[in-house]
């Protein structure tokens, strides 16, 4: 049987340069980064090399990087003490955002009070920013919250649009580009976004680690107390050996980007010109066939098939060793249907089977092509 990984958005394989690099720092590199002896100011050159590194990536200065357990704390650290230390009393997110977004804004509503509007969608889920700019004409000391690249349906934000849009209206920015770091240059000296998630091991770093971009003299507060690390942003002992592995998987990730980028994107063209061939009826949720409103990494297919068949779909792609989702990784365990794709389907096209596909630079048309005969097969059986 074939092994066929799809699932990228989900999380992607280490890049062999990134294994290097972490198993020396864990045989060589093992101090303590806040032990003053030599071995502890070698973990903390390193960290702090790393932190240059990253930085230099978004034009913006070391100190504005922090470094986390991934994405869902960076989005917390954010959201939390925005509300908490900063005195944001509106938080203006769509319905569309990930769950690290959209749980942690409900927490703070029951927490704090804090009044949530969702901007209103277009039927592909893209924003109406019409629709923002109303949210937007308030007093109330308010924070946006959208993320860059839709982890479900791959719409990608006019972040730069959103970031101007917010400056004019004086309210926060924050971004969970968890699924466009690593894909997408961002600078950071230009676009006015306050606050930005990132996670490592969606640009083949490890997982267990991220880091969240804090504009400097923001006011920002921390979200888990103790030690003096991460000058005070974010107690505990930090993970060098992950945080290595996060910036030679960045430095990778950027180094290659354009050759990686059309590599990818040719195979998600091939993959829609295939489907549309040999399952004419397919159609494609959200923006994600379009590749000037959507990321070259992900495809979100709604297939031509019975309701009856829908539950059988993935467990018979991974009988046939296909990975792939049908949402978010995070919610797998779940039996409710995608809250993204309930935003901006009909009842008729949520009773179909919707499946997710995100391609790396390890994947092959070969790949593909094995994939479009087990969907035809399945339609046909």
């Amino acid at each position: 049987m074939k092994s066929v990984y799809l699932d990228n958005a989900a999380t992607t394989a280490l890049r062999p340069e990134v294994i290097e690099s972490m198993t020396h720092v864990l045989k060589d590199s093992y101090g303590n980064a806040s032990s003053t002896h030599s071995f502890g100011r070698s973990s903390k050159a390193l960290l702090e090399q790393c932190r240059k590194n990253i930085a230099s990536y978004f034009n913006v200065s070391a100190a504005e990087i922090i470094f986390t357990s991934g994405g869902t704390e960076a989005d917390n650290l954010a959201l939390r003490s925005a509300v908490r230390d900063l005195g944001v009393t509106k938080i203006i997110t769509s319905k569309i955002e990930h769950h690290a977004v959209l749980h942690t804004v409900e927490q703070l509503q029951k927490e704090y009070g804090v009044e949530i509007d969702f901007v209103n969608l277009d039927h592909c889920g893209h924003i109406d920013y019409k629709h923002l700019e109303g949210l937007l004409s308030v007093s109330n000391k308010t924070l946006v919250s959208l993320m860059h690249v839709n982890n479900e349906i791959g719409n990608v934000l006019d972040i730069e649009r959103i970031a101007k849009l917010c400056k004019e209206n004086n309210a926060l920015f924050h971004s969970d580009s968890v699924q466009s770091i690593g894909h997408y240059k961002i600078d950071l000296s230009q676009i006015p976004i306050d606050f930005l998630a990132a996670s490592a091991h969606k640009f083949h770093g490890p997982k267990g680690v991220g880091f969240c971009f804090v504009r400097k003299e923001s006011g920002l507060k921390p979200l888990i107390f103790g030690g003096e690390q991460e000058r005070g942003y974010r107690a505990g002992t930090e993970s060098i050996h992950n945080i290595v592995g996060m910036a030679e998987a960045l430095k990778l990730a950027y180094t290659n980007i354009e050759i990686e980028k059309a590599y990818v994107l040719d195979l998600k063209t091939y993959f829609i010109e295939e489907l549309k061939t040999y399952l004419p009826n397919v159609t494609f949720n959200g923006g994600c066939e379009d590749p000037t409103q959507s990321t070259f990494t992900l495809l979100n297919l709604c297939l031509p098939f019975a309701p009856e068949k829908a539950a059988m779909l993935q467990f018979q792609l991974d009988l046939k060793g296909i990975a792939c989702s049908r949402g978010s990784a995070c919610q797998s365990g779940s039996s409710q249907q995608s809250h993204v794709l309930t935003a901006i389907l009909d009842d008729e096209k949520l009773k179909q089977p919707s499946v997710r596909f995100s391609f790396s630079i390890y994947n092959t048309k070969e790949e593909i092509d094995y994939v479009v005969q087990v969907l035809k097969d399945f339609a046909s059986s």
